[in-house]
């Protein structure tokens, strides 16, 4: 993945590899599992924005790979590559199962399938490019979509709806995706080459982190725990408890709380400090 900050708060992560439209070996996703921790670490960085470089979002996993994993175990060998299994326990790409503390917002550019859409099933915010494709198509390839984004669909979008995606493979356009819930706003399309920032889906991902930077970061941090928490437990009430018992205390604690308070009664724009939750 290439890794640029468009401001000094926002983390931008390019899916890398246009040739293969962006499949994710297990490497990469072992690498991404380190570099999504360190940005929920690094308490300068408030957002992230993932995209894909070309023509796609991320077409899934390294089938190849996969194939020589599976050869190597019927054959009872090992496989050479530094890590036992293709995906942390943070999943697909570090993100399809990511817990994590801060928020991430998806530019989908192109074509979201398989892992690719596992993905996009757990991004916090996700604005995509009017020509972007969503689609599960493991029954295609004798393969189930594992990775956190069954059931993760199933709540955003409905039994259905999910459904339909991963039994039939269908394939759904953007407008559609806003429709259904998993996807925020469609902006028009841009060029496959050259810089990702020049392309719309980018620069409106860019808008909402700026939002989201311009805000208290601690209050980011607990809203996303909130809404994840509620999204993932059963009852709105024991989510509430749970985020209540790890972070109430600690927000009212912090320097960012008072700052806002104190703005507010002085009638000016607050300064927020990075977020030490």
């Amino acid at each position: 993945a290439a890794l640029t900050f468009p401001t000094p708060s926002i983390l931008l992560v390019t899916f890398n590899r246009p040739r293969t439209l962006n499949c994710i070996d297990s490497t990469g996703n072992h690498e991404l599992d380190a570099l999504f921790t360190w940005y929920d670490a690094e308490p300068t960085l408030r957002c992230a924005i993932v995209t894909g470089a070309g023509r796609a979002f991320c077409a899934g996993a390294d089938l190849k790979e996969w194939n020589a994993r599976n050869a190597a175990r019927a054959a009872k060998q090992p496989f050479p590559s530094p890590y036992n299994t293709m995906f942390p326990p943070s999943g697909f790409a570090a993100l399809s199962r990511r817990h994590g503390k801060k928020p991430v917002v998806g530019a989908v550019n192109g074509l979201a399938f398989g892992g690719g859409m596992e993905v996009v099933a757990n991004l916090d915010l996700v604005v995509a490019a009017r020509s972007a494709v969503f689609s599960l198509p493991e029954a295609d390839r004798g393969v189930v979509a594992m990775e956190g984004s069954l059931p993760r669909l199933a709540r955003t979008v409905g039994r259905q709806r999910a459904m339909e995606m991963a039994l039939t493979a269908r394939r759904v356009g953007a407008e559609e995706a806003r429709e259904w819930g998993f996807v925020n706003d469609v902006t028009e399309d841009g060029k496959e080459d050259g810089d990702v920032m020049d392309r719309p889906v980018v620069r409106k991902a860019l808008e909402y982190a700026q939002a989201i930077c311009s805000k208290s970061p601690d209050s980011i941090i607990v809203s996303r725990a909130g809404v994840v928490s509620g999204w993932e437990e059963s009852s709105a009430e024991n989510a509430t408890r749970i985020i209540k018992e790890i972070w109430e205390a600690r927000l009212n604690d912090g320097e960012n709380l008072r700052e806002g308070i104190r703005a507010f009664a002085e009638k000016r724009q607050p300064r927020w400090s990075d977020s030490r939750l």
